[in-house]
């Protein structure tokens, strides 16, 4: 007679072997960490290390937004043009509803273009 399992039992032991699969290398790190690592804080320890030169300054460097916003724009438009490539390619093969599909992808685009114009994004300060 044949054994019948819950359906929900394969989702708890693939559960089970995610979380230790998470768990269990953290786990044997910090086990290595306590077994082998020095517990000896001190100046030399705990000093910034870069190169083998001594660190000069304030560690803090104020960037610009401005910079993450352009690199994030030209990553939208970047992918924009990935997915405009295959669509060119099989233009003449598609459907009524792809050209609708990329119509609609293409406005959304628009927008974020405009938005972003419209905020002073893409203007050098």
């Amino acid at each position: 007679m044949p054994v019948e399992y819950s359906p929900y039992l394969f989702i708890v032991v693939l559960l089970v072997a995610a979380v230790a699969f998470c768990l269990v290398p953290l786990g044997l790190a910090w086990a290595w960490a306590k077994k082998f690592s020095p517990r000896k804080p001190g100046p030399d320890k705990n000093a910034i290390y870069e190169c083998g030169l001594q660190s000069k300054g304030d560690p803090w460097v104020q960037f610009k937004a401005e910079y993450y916003l352009y690199a994030i724009i030209f990553l939208i438009f970047d992918v924009e043009t990935i997915f405009l490539l295959p669509f060119a390619v099989a233009f003449k093969g598609l459907t009524a509803g792809a050209f609708v599909a990329m119509l609609v992808f293409l406005l959304l685009l628009a927008e974020g273009l405009a938005w972003a114009w419209q905020k002073g994004v893409l203007t050098w300060k």
